[in-house]
């Protein structure tokens, strides 16, 4: 398959649609409403059981509730002026990111109410880490960058194995692992294909990058960024003309917008 013939058909492939960044943050705020009043309903009821266990308890506990609460909201406020694009304080990101974990599961049953999939919410979550990752205006040598992508970038029908060396790619154009071998070449940064969560953890432990670029589906690229944190990483969505885990495809155009945000030219880095 020559380069053209791949152009041509990765053209009448439907690339991801842009999720809305609101969306994630609408649904985690009504959550952690939800929560609030949870726990509000929980110490109201408990407080005098807590009382005849000590007197000034029941002010203690609700004190760390309010705490907890006004926290999370808090951080709900920094992503909100991130995305709006105000001053906002980053040092709240891994606040931001224990919320999510904590509240994510719950969040995915209150955004069901209003006909919200899982995977929207995904997306949405991924847009808004994104934005965040930019605002923060990260940059690294290419050798400092590391990129991943699932095994399901490759030709299902390939006979060579890429997962340690993506560079046993023959970059005959099926797939596009030879056009990412190639930018790799390039640009200078790690690349390496995963076929699971743990060797993705492994190459990033051994690589010992400054930042992630990672390529994948909604689920994976959100489970992926927070258990890398708090090494900063972006996420670029596969594109799945065939289902999941198949014969998967990247916009490649995507792929090098956001690795030309994130590398610091030679020049600039020699300087």
């Amino acid at each position: 398959m020559t380069d053209s013939t791949q152009k041509n058909k990765t053209k009448t492939i439907k690339l991801p649609g842009r999720h809305k960044k609101r969306l994630f943050i609408g649904i985690l705020l009504l959550t952690t409403v939800l929560a609030a009043v949870l726990l509000y309903g929980v110490w109201h009821i408990a407080r005098l059981g807590l009382a005849e266990i000590a007197e000034p308890l029941p002010m203690i506990v609700g004190a760390v509730l309010a705490l907890a609460c006004g926290g999370a909201l808090l951080a709900i406020f920094n992503m909100v002026l991130a995305v709006k694009g105000w001053p906002y304080l980053p040092f709240l990101q891994r606040q931001n990111y224990e919320l999510i974990n904590l509240l994510f599961p719950v969040a995915v049953y209150v955004a069901k109410i209003f006909g919200i999939g899982k995977r929207q919410l995904e997306g949405s979550f991924i847009a808004t880490s994104n934005l965040m990752f930019n605002r923060m205006g990260i940059r690294v040598p290419a050798d400092k960058l590391l990129v991943v992508t699932p095994h399901c970038l490759q030709l299902a029908t390939c006979p060579h194995k890429i997962t340690r060396d993506p560079h046993n790619c023959k970059r005959c154009g099926g797939c596009d692992i030879g056009s990412l071998v190639t930018l790799a070449d390039e640009m200078g940064f790690h690349f390496f294909v995963a076929t699971g969560g743990t060797l993705a953890r492994q190459i990033v432990y051994n690589t010992r990058p400054k930042a992630v670029l990672a390529i994948a589906c909604e689920r994976d690229l959100m489970s992926g960024i927070q258990d890398v944190y708090p090494l900063p990483a972006v996420g670029v969505l596969n594109i799945r003309p065939n289902g999941p885990c198949y014969n998967t495809h990247v916009d490649m155009e995507e792929v090098r917008a956001q690795l030309e945000k994130i590398i610091i030219p030679k020049e600039q880095d020699n300087g």
